[in-house]
């Protein structure tokens, strides 16, 4: 765990990628290990009686702690929101320019691992449709481009009539 700034003045934490306040942390864990245990506990005196062997009895009263579990995440949730902020600056200045660079890293790294980006072409307007929401499709179709150039790509990139166009069965 390494401490964090918050902007409000309370410290976060980093637990599992993941940031989090430590008094809301510490609460949880009160949360799931009392419903959990006090689910399994409960489960086990009641199935005892009611089922033939002790060691089914215990194999049921263990699955009721993992619904404790369960159910203590879903409190947890509602209780404690989420405290990682997340902004994009827009602008065009250095930090864009880093921006931009992370951008290209991601891409290369995500390229690598699985072979290959494909092409816009290949895919459905729906899909088209979400990247220009997400404001991906330029980001895509920009680096197709640049590997069109370099003769590393085969299919063009449609351009922005074509991909809003729906998309026309395979004639196979």
């Amino acid at each position: 765990m390494q401490p964090q700034p918050k902007a409000a003045g309370s410290p976060l934490v980093e637990v599992w990628g993941d940031t989090a306040n430590p008094r809301h942390l510490a609460c949880a864990i009160v949360i799931g290990g009392a419903l959990s245990l006090a689910a399994f506990a409960i489960a086990s005196r009641i199935l005892t009686e009611l089922v033939r062997t002790p060691e089914l009895a215990r194999a049921y009263a263990m699955l009721a702690g993992l619904a404790g579990c369960v159910l203590a995440g879903f409190i947890c949730a509602c209780l404690f929101k989420p405290k990682r902020v997340v902004t994009e600056d827009s602008g065009t200045d250095a930090s864009s320019a880093t921006a931009a660079a992370a951008r290209e890293q991601a891409l290369d790294r995500l390229a690598e691992e699985s072979g290959g980006l494909g092409t816009m072409a290949d895919l459905p307007a729906a899909t088209v449709q979400e990247l220009r929401e997400l404001q991906l499709y330029e980001l895509f179709a920009a680096r197709e481009r640049g590997a069109m150039a370099a003769g590393h790509a085969d299919v063009a990139i449609p351009d922005a009539d074509a991909a809003a166009a729906p998309a026309r069965p395979n004639a196979a």
